[in-house]
């Protein structure tokens, strides 16, 4: 004789965050507690190189109007637009500024780069600046003809390069070139254009290298023993 069993319904223990009764299990709410995020605020600190001052030479002219600044001296002339995020200023004795606009890691990053390269302006119309280039190969030479620089690096024929109107290029005993003028960029541009014909190899080192790199040598294959 089969025994009737009848189900019995107990309060579950079960806590969520849904109330209401489902198939004879009441449910109990209990309160949710939120999770909060702490945001922790960022200090941008001042440039160590951004707040140097900029001292300008007596042969130098600064026009600053808004956010255009010229400079002009007796080697050229160079002019820049600065962002919103820094301004240059000038005092009565003629030394220049640059200031973050905002307080933002942007304005942060931004204050270093723009006073390095208002500073190259004042150097390079007044001084100027120059790049060395050293030829290392057999049969690797350059020479100056005309305005063309010509290099001979190894190709089935020579290499002509026209060099730019405010570049002054000079070849020294066929392997040593100097590129000067007054805008770092430029000559920075020109001499790695220059170096990407033949960049010096780590096996023997040939190739086109300033005259300051240090070239990291590697060591040949080695032969299989006997």
């Amino acid at each position: 004789m089969a025994s009737s069993i009848t189900p019995s319904f107990q309060t579950s223990n079960l806590r969520s965050a849904f109330l209401g009764e489902r198939n004879g299990i009441y449910v109990s709410s209990v309160p949710v507690t939120r999770v909060g995020f702490l945001r922790k605020t960022i200090e941008c600190k001042e440039s160590r190189i951004g707040k140097k001052p900029i001292e300008v030479p007596s042969n130098v002219t600064i026009t600053l109007e808004g956010q255009d600044l010229k400079v002009k001296g007796p080697l050229g002339e160079l002019s820049r637009t600065y962002p919103r995020e820094v301004k240059v200023q000038k005092d009565e004795s003629g030394i220049l500024t640059v200031k973050k606009a905002f307080e933002t890691r942007r304005a942060n990053q931004m204050h270093g780069l723009f006073r390095t390269l208002t500073d190259n302006m004042v150097v390079g119309v007044s001084k100027g600046f120059e790049k060395r280039l050293q030829l290392v190969g057999v049969g690797y030479r350059a020479t100056v003809e005309g305005k063309d620089l010509v290099l001979n690096l190894g190709f089935s024929h020579p290499v002509r390069m026209p060099i730019p109107g405010d570049l002054k290029v000079k070849v020294e005993d066929n392997t040593r070139i100097i590129v000067s003028g007054y805008d770092k960029c430029n000559i920075g541009q020109f001499a790695a254009s220059v170096r990407k014909w033949r960049p010096p190899e780590p096996y023997k080192g040939k190739g086109v290298k300033y005259a300051d790199e240090i070239v990291r040598r590697k060591e040949g294959k080695a032969g299989k023993k006997k």
